[in-house]
C-alpha cells in the first residue's frame, strides 16, 4: 500500500488546529490535537507541562502521530481512505476504540474484536469494499460521539468533522485531494 501518512496527517492537523486548553475538554492542554498526557507518554517525561504542549513543533506532532497512532493502527497497510477514517478517529477517540470500530464494521466475530489491527483485521480490510467500510465507520463514529457526556458541548463539531472525514476518505479512494 502507498504511504499516505502525510496526506492523512495534513487532514488531521487541519481539523485539530492550534493550542487550546478548554476547561470543558477532558484532554486539557492540547496543541495540534496532541494532549499533555500524550506528549508526556511519547517523550517519557512526566514533568512536561502546558507550556511544552503550546511550544510543540509540527515536526514533533508528526512524530507523535506516526508513532502512537498511524503505526499502531497499521495505517500503511490499510486501503486508501480507510486509513484516514481509522487514523483521524483514532487521534480523536483513541487507537483502541478506532480499531474496535473498524473490526466491527468489517464484520469480524466478537472474539476477534480486540482493538488491535492485526493480520485478520488487515485481511478483512483489504477484501472489503473500501467505500462501504468508510461509510460504516462514519456511522459508528457518529454514534460513538452521540454517546459521550460532552456531546452537548462538542457534538456539532465532532459530527461535522466526521462528515468531513468521510468525504475526504471517499475522495482518497478516487485519487483526488483531501484538502
Amino acid at each position: 500500500m502507498a504511504d499516505l501518512f502525510d496526506t492523512c496527517l495534513a487532514f488531521t492537523l487541519a481539523q485539530e488546529g492550534g493550542y487550546v486548553d478548554d476547561p470543558a475538554d477532558p484532554g486539557g492542554a492540547t496543541n495540534m490535537g496532541v494532549t499533555l498526557a500524550t506528549l508526556r507518554h511519547w517523550d517519557h517525561d512526566p514533568a512536561l507541562g502546558p507550556t511544552d504542549v503550546r511550544d510543540m513543533t509540527r515536526q514533533t506532532a508528526a512524530a507523535v502521530y506516526r508513532t502512537l497512532y498511524w503505526n499502531a493502527l497499521q495505517g500503511d497497510s490499510l486501503p486508501a481512505g480507510v486509513d484516514l477514517s481509522t487514523f483521524d478517529f483514532g487521534v480523536n477517540a483513541g487507537t483502541r476504540r478506532s480499531a474496535e470500530l473498524l473490526q466491527q464494521v468489517l464484520g469480524l466475530p466478537p472474539d476477534q474484536i480486540d482493538g488491535s489491527v492485526g493480520p485478520e483485521t488487515l485481511r478483512a480490510a483489504l477484501a472489503a469494499d473500501a467505500a462501504a467500510v468508510i461509510g460504516g465507520l462514519s456511522e459508528h463514529q457518529a454514534a460513538y460521539y452521540r454517546g459521550l457526556r460532552e456531546f452537548d458541548h462538542f457534538g456539532r463539531g465532532w459530527l461535522d468533522r466526521t462528515e468531513r472525514r468521510r468525504q475526504a476518505a471517499l475522495a482518497m479512494l478516487q485519487g483526488t485531494s483531501v484538502a
